[in-house]
């Protein structure tokens, strides 16, 4: 099987949605555990992928397809997950503050975290701090995740990271930030943990935080 899990992140690789998901069908009925396609084909595919659009070799529109071509596989795959107690590496709430429109970053974002094997709650665009804070709770989230594309908007963001203050959870969680106009200095400024300038890099930023947040556990 080892040879279809490699064309499986191949064709992840190169955004090729219709074999990602008959691999994956064939995967399944060959009887392969759903947490080694997701791990040796998805996750294997979608790393090389950030790697990739890191190094400048990959943009947008080619993260796009292949994050649509493992949307697609993960479909197959996530009943399986759930009922095989594969546990999310961490849970990240991700938005975009209030008064942003804007969600291009923010998906290709959610989509490479998916893809890195947490699970993402997406709460879209326009999102009021208290959105924030109830999503982070009620889905016991390890990381905070705010987007912003306007210098307008971005000011907002310590109305979240004070929400989270004021709920008594902002010990429990860590924060991201990113975006346009977003810089460390300003994540500095207004107190947030992690602040990464492209989707690729904030994987890696999430990753970083969380094991900040099981070592402190």
């Amino acid at each position: 099987m080892d040879a279809e899990l490699q064309a499986l992140a191949e064709a992840i690789i190169n955004g090729k949605r219709n074999d990602a998901v008959e691999l994956t069908k064939k995967l399944i009925d060959a009887g392969v555990p759903a947490k080694r396609i997701l791990d040796e084909g998805l996750i294997a595919g979608m790393s090389v992928v950030g790697e990739r659009f890191k190094n400048g070799e990959y943009f947008v529109p080619e993260v796009l397809v292949a994050a649509r071509a493992m949307k697609a596989a993960m479909e197959l795959l996530r009943p399986l997950l759930a009922t095989s107690d594969v546990e999310p590496i961490g849970t990240v709430v991700i938005g975009t503050v209030r008064g942003d429109l804007h969600d291009i970053g923010k998906n290709l974002v959610a989509m490479m975290l998916e893809g890195a094997g947490f699970r993402v709650i997406d709460l879209g665009v326009d999102v009021p701090a208290e959105k924030f804070v109830e999503a982070a709770k009620e889905h016991n989230a390890d990381i905070v995740g705010m987007s912003a594309l306007l210098t307008t908007t971005m000011t907002y963001m310590p109305e979240v990271i004070k929400a989270l203050e004021a709920e008594g959870i902002r010990n429990q969680v860590k924060v991201i930030v990113g975006g346009a106009p977003v810089t460390q200095e300003w994540a500095d400024q207004i107190g947030a943990d992690g602040y990464a300038p492209d989707a690729a890099s904030a994987v890696d930023k999430c990753k970083e935080l969380l094991a900040q947040l099981k070592g402190a556990a």
